[in-house]
Parts: structure tokens; sequence; C-alpha cells
């Protein structure tokens, strides 16, 4: 009577498709038919095949050189408020104003005269004795000399002048994040790279495979993954005064979920990891449980990517973010290659789901735990009956 009682409830749920059994995530089938409600769409399913693939593989990606460009800065600096200047002046004979009186015939006296270092005040301009105040800021120091010498005509004899910059801030980039020594790095007459004023600062602390580059210049911030930087001499651009250079650790991660051999996250070792990487950082498809139809890719896009995939899609509508799944069938040999060319992004998860058999599977662990392998057998006639 017992055996009746368990043979009778194990048929119902047989009927309801082991629908109660555990399982580690939705069917193919499920992610399917779930991608809508009775009244509205819930996610974007996309097949995976060549022309999607073309399509991402396409889409833009943030870039130094293409936001900033790369052309070096002047060769010859410029004076900017807060610099320390100095400045020299000569004349051409003795007793003048800034050389000293000639003592007897044999001595000619001193011709020159060394102004203490001054720092470019907010007006933008240094103090020369019998010149007046002349303004220096956004100006190179060729053109201070002529404006000091202009200045003391007619009051020194035949004077020149010679102003050089003794430290500059204006012409200067700041580096801070993880960086061994943050610091504001003083920039070169020959121009300087990014990773120049990276390796002034001390070099990243930072794993570079974790590590992104924000670029800030005027109003514009861009980050791009520093093991691009490294890869890529084009994104290596130069930087100009006063851009703002910040390090940030930021591991890229994707999860691997279903079955698989391994699950759990794994991290971007590279700039650009495609799904095929991704499938064999997890082991693989597990050969007992995965369905082979049933590998998806869960992410956000951006409605142009969408727009060009589908330009039906029921998102495109104000969206600023569209939750796609992309599907892959590695039952088709194909798609050994689709896979290899798709990129995986930061935060993606990647789901195998179980084949269909897998439930018959654990239906009949479950039976011939409590009954024996003979029940099981007899059980599974009485539902192929019906």
């Amino acid at each position: 009577m017992r055996f009746a009682l368990f043979a009778a409830s194990c048929s119902v749920l047989a009927l309801t498709g082991c629908a109660s059994l555990p399982r580690s995530g939705p069917s193919s089938a499920e992610v399917v038919e779930h991608s809508t409600s009775e009244s509205t769409v819930r996610y974007e399913i996309i097949q995976l095949d060549n022309t999607v693939a073309g399509i991402l593989a396409r889409r833009p990606i943030d870039s130094l050189q293409g936001h900033f460009g790369d052309r070096r800065g002047s060769p010859e600096a410029v004076i900017g408020i807060g610099d320390s200047v100095s400045v020299v002046i000569y004349e051409a004979a003795g007793g003048g104003l800034f050389s000293s009186p000639v003592i007897d015939k044999n001595s000619a006296g001193s011709h020159t005269a060394s102004l203490p270092e001054q720092v470019v005040t907010r007006d933008g301009a240094i103090s020369v004795p019998y010149a007046g105040r002349i303004h220096v800021a956004g100006r190179t120091a060729r053109s201070v000399e002529q404006s000091i010498v202009n200045g003391l005509k007619g009051k020194a004899v035949e004077p020149q002048a010679i102003v050089s910059i003794s430290r500059s801030v204006s012409n200067s980039v700041t580096v801070v994040g993880e960086v061994n020594n943050g610091n504001r790095v003083p920039l070169t007459q020959a121009g300087d790279r990014l990773l120049d004023v990276i390796a002034v600062a001390g070099g990243v602390k930072s794993p570079i495979n974790e590590t992104y580059v924000r670029l800030s210049r005027g109003g514009s911030t861009v980050s791009v993954p520093l093991q691009r930087v490294v890869a890529n001499p084009a994104e290596n651009i130069f930087v100009r005064p006063r851009d703002v250079v910040t390090l940030v650790r930021q591991p890229q991660t994707f999860t691997i979920l279903g079955a698989t051999e391994h699950n759990g996250v794994a991290t971007f070792e590279a700039d650009g990891v495609t799904l095929t990487e991704g499938l064999a950082k997890a082991g693989g498809l597990n050969d007992l449980r995965a369905s082979a139809q049933g590998v998806f890719v869960f992410r956000f896009e951006p409605p142009s990517i969408v727009r060009a995939i589908n330009p039906a899609s029921a998102f495109l509508q104000g969206a600023q973010r569209i939750p796609v799944v992309y599907r892959l069938d590695l039952t088709d040999p194909n798609s050994f290659f689709v896979a290899k060319s798709f990129a995986l992004r930061d935060k993606d998860v990647v789901y195998v789901s179980n084949a269909p058999s897998v439930e018959w599977t654990k239906f009949l662990a479950l039976i011939q735990s409590f009954t024996g392998p003979a029940a099981s057998v007899s059980i599974v006639k009485n539902q192929l009956k019906l």
C-alpha cells in the first residue's frame, strides 16, 4: 500500500515535468519563453551568428587617441600663474642701473644682475625694477625677455634679459590614484606621453590587468584599461599641461553559471576575453549535464547596438540600457568561430542550461533512492503507457 502511494505520487510528479526537482537554473526553453510576459517584453533574445558577431565587433570602444588626439605640445614652454620665474639682466657697460661701479681703469665692474625668483601672481605679472609690472602669463620666456628689454631702454646701458622658468606649476600633469608616488609631474620640452608621466610617478601599484587609466582634460574624461595603453602604442598619447591622470583599480569580471565544470566569478587577465576563452576558464561544458544548444550570455546593451541587430525591437522607445540575452548553439560547428569573435564584457553573466534529459535522470535517481531499480523501471513503463 505504501509503495503504491509513493508510485502514484511519483506519477503526478512526472506529469508535471519534474518541475519541483532541484536544478541550477532555467532550461533553454524557459529562457526563451520567459523573455515575454503576458503584456510586456522582459528582455531581448538574440541568436548569435556571424552577422551579429560582426555588428558587435564594430562597436565603438573608449579610446584616448580617438577622443583627445595625439598632438604633441608646444616645444616652447608657456609661463602660467603660479610658476616661479628667474630673470637675469645684462648691461653692455659698467655704471648702469644693474651693474657695479667701475673702481679703476683696470676693472670693468659687473654688468649683470640676477633678480630674486618670483612667483607669477594671479594678475599674471612679475615685477622688474625700472620696467614695472610685466605681464608674463600665457607667454613664452623669449617674448617676456623682449618686453623687459623694451621697458629698460633709455634707462639701462644696452640692456639684455634672460628669463627662465625655475619651477613650473602650469606646465605639469597631476598623476594620482593607484601609483606609488602620486604627484604633480613637470613636463619636459621634448614632450611626454601617458606612460612617461606614470613612470615618473613611481609606476602603478595594482596589477595592470585590473587597472584603468582615467584622463581628464578640459571638460572631458575618458577611461581605458591600462593594458590597452601598454599593448597599443596609439593609445599612449602625449599629455598636455593641466591634465589629470588617475589610475583606478577596477577588476573586470564575468560570472559563469549552470552546466559547466566550474561555476564562479572569473577575471579578465587580458584586455578582451572571448566567449570561447570564458567557457574554457570554466572547464568547458559538463558532458553529463549541459545542453549544447543552451549557451547564453546576459548583459545590458545600449540602444544603438540593439537597433543595429534588430531595428524592430520593442525596447527602442527611450530605454537607456536594454537587457539582452545572446544565445549560442554549439551543435553547429560554425558556432565555435562565432564564439571566438564574441568578446565578453565586464559583468557579463554566462549561463549554460541543463539538457532536457538531465531532469529525467535526476527524477529516476530520486525514485531509486527510495524504491530500488526494479520499481523505477515499473514506474517508467507506466508513464510510457500514459
